[in-house]
């Protein structure tokens, strides 16, 4: 059976009615047990938690260092191009927004990872719009063939792939495949994705167990907080992430909690993930999960992210760019204005949405980063707090 069978099943509607009538004994009651249930977590995410979140990050800084030390591991995300033929309201990307996009060539891509790998990244998670014409199966491979004879450990953020194709990611060096469902919420999904081949939500959700069935030793998965209520959300994820444990138990699961940002075409949140409801997010999910990966982006703020570093995350970002070339340029000669998806002539001085002043390129990015430090900054701040900054937690050669 796969995912999308057993989540047509989930009795989510009751286990939020669960969640928000849980009172602070059941609450607990939970937190003495050392395995635990959906209906647990539940309990963990509750209105009834917040009130033992002191308790809960003490619990989840202790399990994290228990499984994993006191590291956390840095990658970067390296964006290919931002073409789209989805039509996402939330997304930056989306086809119908008037932005300035480019595609890298290959040589560019390379260009880009050996500027992140002068900084000291040795993992890479390669990101790309959807769209046929630019990135095609062939592109991706060869960009990761490009890579893989430099870089450990490449992952990749892309349009949902067949088997087969992403067989073929795995054949040319990739390990990791990361896939936000966006929303696990069908109605919401609907009305988000207006046009494009990811209007199909079963097709997105199946695509975890189609990439562990290719090989990706890494599996990477999470809901956009902004979309449906917060905690249909996380029981969802939750749902999910115990899923692929039972079923694609060789891989890796990491998962992430990325809160939308403001971006091109100017999405406003439908509903809000506030900080202090992150917190005890990140610590419900560490408690249900000991042993999974957790991950924190730049979509934070430098100070909320100097708080959760501790609290159960496990692999962050830093110095990060969201726009093809950020990180030297590249593709610049070649930026080209889309509206509603057809090419239009650029016009002199033309600049993108929100244009900042530290890009490399004019081209768009997919949302806006909060924290900008330098990835130099950030490990030291990691070292400060006692923790290790890891750069290179994988080679091929272990294989």
């Amino acid at each position: 059976m796969s995912f999308v069978a057993e989540f047509n099943s989930l009795p989510l509607e009751a286990l939020l009615r669960q969640s928000s009538s849980a009172t602070p004994a059941q609450v607990q009651a939970v937190l003495s047990k050392n395995e635990l249930s959906l209906g647990d977590f539940a309990q963990l995410i509750s209105p009834a938690a917040s009130e033992s979140l002191e308790t809960l990050s003490r619990r989840s800084q202790q399990i994290t260092q228990q499984r994993f030390g006191k590291v956390i591991r840095f990658f970067a995300p390296l964006y290919l191009s931002n073409e789209c033929i989805n039509n996402c309201t939330y997304c930056g990307f989306s086809r119908d927004n008037a932005i300035l996009r480019v595609t890298l060539s290959v040589d560019e891509v390379v260009s880009e990872a050996r500027a992140l790998k002068e900084q000291g990244f040795r993992n890479i998670l390669l990101v790309a719009g959807e769209h046929p014409k630019f990135v095609s199966n062939g592109y991706m491979a060869e960009c990761v063939r490009a890579l893989h004879e430099e870089i450990p450990s490449v992952s990749l953020e892309v349009g949902p792939m067949e088997s087969e194709d992403y067989r073929h990611m795995v054949e040319a060096g990739a390990d990791g495949l990361v896939a936000y469902q966006e929303t696990y919420d069908r109605k919401i999904y609907g009305e988000m994705h207006t046009a494009g081949p990811k209007r199909n939500f079963d097709w997105r959700l199946e695509t975890p167990e189609r990439a562990y069935q290719a090989g990706f030793r890494r599996l990477g998965i999470g809901a956009l907080f902004g979309l449906a209520d917060w905690r249909l959300e996380a029981l969802s994820v939750a749902a999910h992430a115990d899923y692929l444990l039972r079923n694609c138990w060789r891989a890796q699961i990491t998962i992430s909690f990325p809160r939308l940002r403001p971006c091109a075409g100017e999405f406003q949140p439908l509903t809000h993930l506030q900080d202090r409801e992150l917190v005890q997010l990140i610590c419900a999910f560490r408690l249900m999960f000991p042993d999974v990966g957790l991950v924190l982006s730049t979509r934070e703020s430098a100070k909320l992210r100097n708080g959760l570093f501790p609290l159960g995350i496990t692999m962050i970002s830093a110095g990060s760019h969201t726009e093809p070339g950020g990180y030297t340029g590249a593709g610049k000669e070649k930026i080209h204005q889309t509206v509603r998806g057809r090419i239009v002539e650029l016009a002199a001085g033309s600049s993108e949405w929100a244009p900042m002043a530290n890009k490399a390129t004019n081209a768009t990015g997919q949302f806006d980063i909060a924290d900008d430090r330098s990835p130099t900054e950030v490990a030291a701040l990691i070292s400060k707090l006692g923790y290790e900054p890891v750069w290179k937690d994988w080679d091929a050669a272990l294989a």
